[in-house]
């Protein structure tokens, strides 16, 4: 049982941005940067919790955090031009040196964050002692959804993705768009991060580096196409926790962690070479 309780605790930290991702994918661009923004916002919690002690307002200053670096990114691509890969390869490395400068590469401690109600609602336990972080993906997940599939920035993404000079002729604002997607993974990046760190009651400016592989790929194995156009919340909340089932399998069978990323980078070459060979089929 304490496999699967790891599994619900785990999975869900890159779940949650895997979600956001996967909107920005089908928009037709790519982020690479959130394992740092995981970084950057809990620098601007522990920098607010430190002297205040309170919980629920360094969150909020996280988030903020995860939404300023999500406008850091969305105006380079969106104002300046920059490709999302190069803009976010970038900001990747400078919002990691950000971290490791403001906190001078020092961890910090979060145990006295146990004590507020916040910890309890991000990561404590309910029915059946399930981790909320379970929850809060689940939850996020269905809020992608309704956003993708029942509102106007949804149909927006899927358009621009498609075709960006035909959603123009529609009226799409597409760099509107692409911003607000770039603030959404920002956001959800930050969130994360803020998991993380409270289920371990701690800190360190290198948080996030684990966490590029097996988002990608839980995006590509649910079916979401690198092209942009086409993919789906729903493929990528299953492909989220099937990724999450091989890491804890490999660990059950007794095989050693280096076999997490050689079947994680088959899975992204695999996903992505079909969406091609689909592709060229179609054309």
């Amino acid at each position: 049982p304490q496999i699967y309780y790891a599994f619900m605790a785990t999975t869900p930290l890159f779940a949650i941005m895997a979600l956001p991702l996967t909107m920005v994918i089908i928009a037709g661009e790519m982020d690479l940067s959130f394992p740092s923004i995981m970084a950057i916002g809990m620098v601007a919690f522990v920098t607010v919790f430190e002297p205040t002690g309170n919980t629920f307002v360094a969150v909020l200053a996280a988030l903020a955090a995860g939404i300023a670096a999500g406008l850091l990114i969305g105006g380079l691509v969106v104002g300046i031009g920059i490709p999302s890969l190069v803009a976010t390869i970038g900001t990747q490395f400078f919002l990691r040196g950000l971290s490791l400068v403001l906190l001078q590469g020092k961890g910090a401690t979060l145990v006295e964050a146990r004590e507020s109600f916040i910890y309890q609602i991000l990561v404590g336990k309910s029915i059946g002692s399930i981790p909320n972080q379970f929850w809060w993906s689940i939850g996020i997940a269905i809020l992608c959804w309704i956003v993708l599939n029942r509102t106007r920035l949804g149909a927006h993404i899927y358009l621009i993705g498609d075709n960006e000079q035909s959603a123009r002729l529609m009226g799409v604002n597409a760099k509107r768009t692409r911003m607000i997607v770039f603030v959404l993974i920002g956001l959800a990046a930050a969130f994360a991060g803020v998991l993380a760190s409270l289920q371990v009651s701690f800190f360190w400016p290198s948080l996030g580096e684990g966490y590029l592989l097996s988002t990608l790929a839980s995006v590509f194995l649910g079916g979401t196409s690198v092209f942009g156009g086409t993919g789906t919340i729903l493929g990528t909340f299953l492909g989220s926790y099937i990724i999450g089932a091989i890491n804890a399998g490999i660990v059950a069978i007794g095989l050693t962690g280096f076999w997490t990323e050689l079947i994680y980078g088959l899975i992204i070459v695999v996903s992505v070479s079909m969406h091609v060979v689909m592709q060229r089929r179609i054309k």
